[in-house]
């Protein structure tokens, strides 16, 4: 009798197990299927859009004739935009994530600036964009409509100061790169502190049993052994932000000429991208066919290098 249980218990956990088998095969080789054929139809669409004028030339006007104008200003001010919030957004979350792995690691505060990052991870960028759009631009426009329209508004050190809020919270790039720093921050703190608590607690001990101040071991040793994880995690912070449209339309917004100006309106791949698919014209649709290609080679080449970064730290380490 217990034989012929466990028999048919045996035989209904290899039923299940082949079950699941099947499932979790057919829904990997149906994502890879759509995986497949998104990068295969980018890549048999950009490549057409490719040529030197892309590089070269600014983006054409609407109706231009196939082969003329190319994505330089979009290019260049993505690139302005990504480097400005890497640069905000990575000294922020190194610090932050230095304070949770090695001063708020078994204290309440440290975990609660761990689910509130969570949620900042994984909140919609649209949302960080809406946030950034109404502090930087949609307010300080509030405050200066409401002093204008006093008395005292019109004259006077209120009016200039109505003015010079007016002036500084138009659509622009300074606003682009605060709305994808917001977007870094968190991966960047969660890398670190990751990072930071797989290093050895002996690393620790043997630096402090030396008399090394606590600053200097995490600087001069910590850092040093999760250096590689913690580059990893900016970079994929930036391979994030490379294709963020939704943020960029409600701060940065588009520019069609050329600009360096970091309060003004920037041009940007994305926005671009999103434009020119959106438009009837060809040349603009086989640009952003370009431009989308474009995106997902640099999204390639940087997570090939952050893996790269990890994988010569765990050979390291073995």
């Amino acid at each position: 009798m217990d034989l012929a249980v466990s028999e048919r218990l045996f035989q209904r956990r290899r039923i299940v197990n082949v079950l699941a088998l099947v499932l979790s095969g057919t829904a990997a080789i149906i994502g890879l299927f759509f995986l497949v054929w998104i990068l295969f139809t980018t890549l048999s669409k950009g490549i057409d859009g490719l040529s030197v004028a892309m590089f070269t030339e600014m983006t054409p006007p609407p109706g231009a004739e196939v082969g003329v104008g190319g994505l330089l200003n979009a290019i260049v001010g993505s690139i302005v935009m990504c480097v400005l919030a890497v640069l905000m957004a990575a000294p922020i979350g190194i610090a932050a994530g230095t304070y949770l792995a090695e001063y708020a690691n078994f204290r309440k505060i440290g975990a609660v600036i761990r689910f509130v990052n969570d949620i900042l991870l994984s909140a919609p960028s649209i949302v960080l964009g809406l946030f950034v759009y109404m502090v930087l631009i949609g307010t300080p426009r509030q405050l200066a409509t409401a002093i204008q329209s006093t008395e005292a508004g019109q004259q006077g050190w209120l009016a200039d100061v109505a003015n010079w809020l007016i002036g500084v919270s138009g659509f622009s790039a300074i606003a682009g790169a605060v709305a994808l720093g917001f977007i870094v921050l968190p991966v960047v703190v969660r890398t670190t502190d990751e990072m930071l608590r797989l290093v050895p607690a002996q690393m620790r001990e043997a630096a402090l049993s030396l008399g090394i101040p606590q600053w200097k071991v995490t600087t001069h040793v910590l850092y040093r052994a999760a250096l590689s994880g913690i580059l990893t995690g900016v970079m994929l912070g930036l391979a994030r932000i490379s294709g963020e449209t939704a943020p960029l339309l409600f701060t940065a917004f588009n520019n069609s000429f050329w600009n360096l100006d970091l309060g003004e309106p920037m041009a940007n791949l994305p926005v671009t991208v999103y434009q020119f698919a959106m438009s009837p014209f060809e040349n603009w649709q086989l640009l952003a066919w370009a431009g989308a290609f474009l995106i997902t080679c640099f999204v390639l080449l940087v997570s090939i290098t952050a893996r790269t970064l990890l994988l010569r730290k765990k050979i390291a380490h073995d």
